[in-house]
């Protein structure tokens, strides 16, 4: 799926507006990363979006695939990466991550959400690559 930056502007604000609702709705901080996960990706599906969880993205190393693979949170639209937490202290490390997965997946944009935070929008941190 081509997508082009207003595209991409457009759906990150969407699932920002998702992630919010999740977070009120599921009533704030406290559950398991992956409740937060499982709830999301319902939320996101309910706005339309065409949402992958637990993607296996395969790592390469000098000609070679790696057994370990990388495990993506959320695919969106076959084009956004979303890494959820549910952390009462945020880590710069996240986005560390995030930007290493847009990397090997060649992918322009991600999110870490991290609904541990009393207010979500808080806790959302837009990565960018090569955008």
């Amino acid at each position: 799926m081509s997508t082009n930056k207003q595209e991409l502007n457009d759906w990150s604000n969407r699932i920002i507006g998702a992630a919010i609702e999740t977070h009120r709705y599921i009533g704030g901080p406290g559950l398991l990363e992956k409740v937060y996960e499982e709830a999301f990706a319902i939320e996101l599906a309910f706005a339309g979006f065409k949402v992958e969880r637990q993607v296996y993205l395969p790592v390469s190393y000098k000609g070679h695939t790696l057994e370990s693979p990388l495990i993506l949170d959320l695919l969106v639209n076959d084009s956004i990466i979303i890494e959820c937490k549910a952390t009462e202290k945020y880590n710069a490390i996240y986005e560390t991550q995030l930007m290493t997965y847009l990397r090997v997946a060649q992918k322009s944009l991600g999110l870490v959400i991290n609904f541990g935070e009393k207010f979500v929008r808080d806790g959302i941190h837009r990565v960018v690559n090569k955008f």
